[in-house]
């Protein structure tokens, strides 16, 4: 599902980001992205998000080369992939229904079709009952929730995560990545940056570590 060959990045004013990364997850796989603060993390989420392209070696998604993306095609591969931030910067005027149904209405889904799929992925986070609240009156960790069934209301094959316990507790944070371990169950390409250790150590998945922008780890066998 997503491979990094010979990957580097260096911006503009000369600052090295990246320098040759080499790494692949499968479709299906759950992976955490760790590494001090500034060590490219970041970085690295952009280029697998289109946001920026690499100086030199090959990003791919399913095949697809990034890097040959552009405007309309680049538009809609971002759309299909599922975001997760620390911080879900939900829309406080409208209703968590809304909300969430919102990519859908920026992708043009069918109105009809839309209740379906924001009902199923409200009910995957534990919130159908308040979809027709505002964000307003919801807990950090509840808003968090609704960021997450916004990232997979549109049933991505890739979901990226930054930092998405940043700002919880940790039973909050154990529950968040219960809900991710579900969706990678059920098939989901799940990439989770993060700093927090005992996150990373709750759970067997591979890590990936970064440092100084290179790959010194990759958690394979």
């Amino acid at each position: 599902m997503i491979e990094f060959e010979g990957v580097g990045k260096v911006y503009g004013d000369g600052q090295v980001a990246l320098t040759d990364l080499n790494f692949r997850l499968a479709p299906g796989e759950m992976a955490f992205l760790t590494g001090h603060s500034g060590a490219g993390k970041s970085t690295l989420l952009r280029l697998l998000l289109g946001l920026e392209k690499a100086t030199t070696g090959a990003v791919r998604v399913a095949g697809t080369d990034l890097a040959t993306l552009s405007g309309e095609r680049l538009a809609k591969y971002r759309r299909r992939v599922g975001v997760v931030f620390q911080d879900p910067n939900l829309e406080e005027d409208l209703s968590v229904f809304d909300n969430v149904a919102l990519p859908l209405r920026i992708a043009g889904f069918d109105e009809d079709e839309i209740p379906k799929r924001v009902n199923a992925a409200l009910s995957r986070v534990d919130l159908l009952n308040r979809a027709s609240s505002s964000p307003r009156v919801l807990s950090g960790g509840q808003q968090q929730r609704v960021g997450i069934a916004r990232a997979i209301v549109h049933r991505p094959a890739l979901l990226v995560a930054d930092e998405p316990t940043g700002n919880l507790d940790p039973e909050l944070s154990a529950r968040v990545m219960r809900m991710f371990t579900q969706f990678q169950q059920l098939g989901v390409t799940i990439l989770v940056a993060t700093h927090e250790r005992a996150v990373v150590e709750s759970l067997p998945f591979r890590q990936l570590v970064i440092e100084q922008g290179r790959l010194i780890s990759d958690g394979s066998q």
